[in-house]
């Protein structure tokens, strides 16, 4: 797909029939404080024409903008705490609520755009990749297949869309068969036929966009333009073999100048797909992120791309965090204009009303509205991805039903240190153990960890029993075990970069195994937040000049998440891929009778 052919009209929409369901949805609403919707804006059919604009067209139009981002392939109901989300009550308590999977987000999507000729789906980032076994085993085919069926329009690349490299997102959106795998059906492959925008990934050797910077939609004299862009720092958290060859501009710069040449060919209404996010003051998404000023509500990067990006640019759907939020954010001119996020696994998507002026071709902003919406399961199925969830799922049975080991209740991902992390640092040093005996621990990124494992059966395996399915869920990347050398020196600095240089503004705490301890006190900034004379192994202090052998996963062998010493290691020895790893412990360690039991979570001790 040529870099330079970035609008096209429309393609044949599927819609031919939608659900006819009252969907039960629960909704936050956000809307910019200014002047109300004009009055003569229509929501569904055209408007009588009153101003000269065009036969059977008044002067505003409101056009529908659904979104959501981060889906990682979570086509099934995402389980334990990845399928809730948390909602605040009017008397100020919260509640949870079971969220996500894809049957119901394609019921609440069609329902959403009944009576909305002038409706658009776009998505942030990340659709693919880090995805459960149901997809992940086939390089997510399923997943994008079900986009296809959802009637995605276009969506922004993430990270993880680079996790298998350029080709393989090349493959991902033209269609072909795995060319290591082959077909897993008789039908090849056919490829996203919604366009995937990368703006800001440039190929080293051409300096062109790798894929369409970006994409116009066209519906009766509307126009409205979307540029997409992933994180700059994405070399720094995805393989160095998954980005070799390319280059990551500034999110900023690249939005600006793709608005002008937007601009330039007539188009004014523009809407920037931007795979970086930020983080809001409440983890109910239905908090008011405006409160008590607009966008004081939320923090991390999202907040300083929103306040340098042109006013050219109408709204800014966000992802990559995972977080939930709908705020205004003033952007260089003072003014407000809408920042959401739809949460993650598809457990909300954002309803924006874009009210479209004939007259300029610019949206209205002081009539911008928006509101988060969950995903619900009290609704119906959508038969279509009912099928193909089980037409996939017997394809994947008999790998994904197979148990490896058991667990006697949930355990968690969250918090600083985990249940999960530590299980799983635990298991990558057992099985460093057994490839070189002088192995003295090993250390696990947080990001690695997809989901949780829960107690609760999630098909005929009864409750307790882990299946590979998933464990897969779990570490789905298919990294190695790696063991490397460092000097006690080179593992406290290790520690330090956990909370400096490109981490010190949102820590990534690596998990721990057994016998590694030490303190992490907030209340300081910067490397200081580790107290290097906390540190212990065994009970011992780190000798800055001994030699340890240090088991992880090759990602963080490779200095990934920021951790450049990491990447100095000496004497390395590549073992089996980390999933393997955590299979061998949980089988060798677990039983129906002797299940395995949540770690206690307290080699790190945190000073707030």
């Amino acid at each position: 797909m040529p870099a330079t052919a970035q609008s096209h009209q429309p393609r044949r929409r599927r819609r031919t029939s939608r659900l006819l369901v009252a969907a039960a949805t629960v909704v936050t609403a956000g809307a910019l404080a200014a002047a109300a919707l004009p009055a003569s804006a229509s929501t569904g059919a055209d408007a009588r024409d009153h101003g000269g604009h065009g036969k059977g067209h008044g002067r505003y139009q409101d056009v529908q903008l659904l979104s959501f981002n981060d889906l990682h392939g979570n086509l099934e109901p995402p389980a334990g705490s990845s399928g809730r989300v948390t909602e605040v009550q009017p008397d100020g308590t919260t509640k949870t609520i079971d969220a996500g999977g894809i049957e119901y987000l394609a019921t609440h999507l069609r329902e959403a755009r009944k009576g909305n000729r002038y409706s658009i789906t776009a998505a942030g980032g990340d659709m693919v990749g880090a995805s459960p076994l149901l997809s992940g085993l086939f390089h997510d085919e399923p997943t994008i297949e079900a986009l296809n069926k959802l009637d995605l329009d276009v969506t922004s690349v993430g990270n993880h869309e680079f996790d298998e490299g350029a080709r393989e997102l090349a493959r991902l959106q033209n269609g072909g068969c795995h060319p290591t795998d082959g077909c897993y059906t008789d039908k090849e492959f056919e490829g996203a036929d919604f366009p995937y925008l990368a703006a800001n990934v440039l190929d080293e050797k051409t300096g062109k966009p790798l894929l369409k910077p970006y994409w116009v939609w066209k519906q009766r004299g509307v126009k409205v333009g979307f540029i997409g862009v992933t994180l700059e720092g994405t070399p720094n958290i995805v393989s160095a073999e998954g980005v070799k060859g390319l280059q990551f501009k500034d999110e900023v710069e690249t939005i600006n100048k793709y608005a002008k040449e937007l601009q330039r060919q007539g188009v004014k209404s523009i809407v920037a797909l931007i795979h970086e996010g930020g983080f809001p003051a409440s983890s109910s998404y239905n908090y008011d992120c405006d409160s008590p000023g607009a966008g004081d509500g939320i923090s991390g990067p999202i907040v300083d791309i929103a306040k340098n990006i042109t006013p050219q640019v109408d709204a800014l759907v966000t992802g990559h965090t995972h977080n939930a939020y709908v705020c205004t954010i003033p952007d260089p001119a003072g003014n407000p204009r809408m920042v959401t996020s739809a949460s993650s696994f598809g457990r909300l998507y954002t309803d924006t009303t874009l009210t479209y002026d004939r007259a300029t071709g610019d949206i209205a902003r002081t009539s911008v509205k928006s509101a988060n919406h969950v995903v619900t399961r009290d609704v119906p199925k959508a038969p279509d991805m009912t099928r193909l969830i089980d037409r996939w799922s017997t394809l994947a049975a008999p790998i994904g039903n197979r148990p490896i080991g058991y667990v006697s209740a949930d355990i968690d991902r969250n918090g600083t240190e985990s249940p999960l992390g530590d299980l799983i640092a635990d298991a990558q040093f057992a099985y460093g153990k057994t490839q070189d005996p002088e192995t003295d621990l090993a250390l696990m990124n947080p990001g690695g960890i997809r989901a949780p494992l829960t107690y609760a059966a999630s098909g005929a395996e009864g409750d307790g029993v882990v299946t590979y399915a998933e464990g897969f869920t779990v570490q789905p990347f298919a990294n190695t075990v790696n063991l490397k050398d460092y000097t006690g020196a080179q593992l406290v600095q290790v520690l330090k970069e956990q909370v400096s240089g490109p981490n010190e503004a949102s820590p990534k705490i690596l998990q721990i195994s057994s016998g590694l301890t030490y303190t992490l006190d907030l209340t300081k900034s910067g490397a200081d937040r580790v107290v290097t004379d906390s540190i212990r192994l065994n009970g011992a202090p780190i000798d800055p000049t001994a030699t340890y052998r240090v088991a992880s996963n090759s990602f963080l062998a490779g200095g990934g998440d920021g951790f450049t010493t990491l990447g100095e290691g000496t004497n390395e020895l590549v073992g089996a891929d980390d999933l393997a790893a955590f299979e061998q412990y949980l089988t060798a360690n677990s039983s129906a009778t002797d299940p395995i039991t949540p770690p206690a979570a307290d080699r790190i001790t945190v000073v707030q």
